[in-house]
């Protein structure tokens, strides 16, 4: 018998593996948090299967999503990376990783880790949604609203509500898997 997952999951088994083992499930570590924020900037006006797809190139060309050595990426390692058929070549998304990075460094340099800044605006634990279906879920909300503007504060960039409400859901701050969906319980808990 076929498993039953949320709507949006197609038949590829990179994009089922994902859906299964990592979306939703509430991730606190701040550099894996670090990597994906920076990685759901990419997929602006993408489809998400697209950035996950070349997630490894992005690993190897963003040297894990190390932000203390991508703060040190000048005009010559950008010009490098537009030239990388592994990622996506649009300059503003690459200078935005290495903005945020700069970003990332001065809120753990103000001893804030990014992790608790993060899940603040969810109180440091997981909202659990129970949707019937996909098109119940939203795509921003006043969390996302607020983490966005935030972080634009700081100084992050392609990080509008929709991109946070998407990171959101992928990092385990909101369980939208639908609650017919395979992975609903064990992501809720219950």
């Amino acid at each position: 018998m076929e498993k039953i997952r949320c709507g949006w999951v197609g038949k590829d088994e990179i994009y089922q593996e994902y859906h299964d083992n990592v979306w939703g499930r509430p991730n606190y570590d701040s550099r894996d948090l670090f990597a994906k924020l920076c990685l759901d900037g990419q997929q602006a006006g993408l489809s998400w299967i697209t950035i996950l797809k070349k997630q490894q190139n992005y690993e190897k060309a963003f040297l894990q999503f190390n932000p203390e050595k991508i703060v040190l990426f000048d005009e010559a390692d950008v010009e490098r990376l537009m030239q990388d058929a592994g990622i996506v070549r649009n300059r503003l998304k690459i200078q935005s990783i290495v903005k945020n990075a700069r970003a990332y460094l001065e809120i753990e340099k103000e001893g804030t880790d990014f992790s608790t800044f993060i899940w603040q605006f969810v109180g440091g634990k997981p909202i659990q949604n129970e949707w019937s279906s996909l098109d119940q879920v939203p795509v921003s909300t006043k969390e996302s609203d607020a983490m966005a503007k935030a972080l634009k504060k700081r100084g992050f960039s392609f990080v509008g509500t929709t991109i946070c409400y998407a990171f959101m859901q992928a990092v385990g701050m909101v369980n939208d898997h639908t609650t017919d969906c395979h992975c609903y319980q064990s992501v809720s808990g219950e």
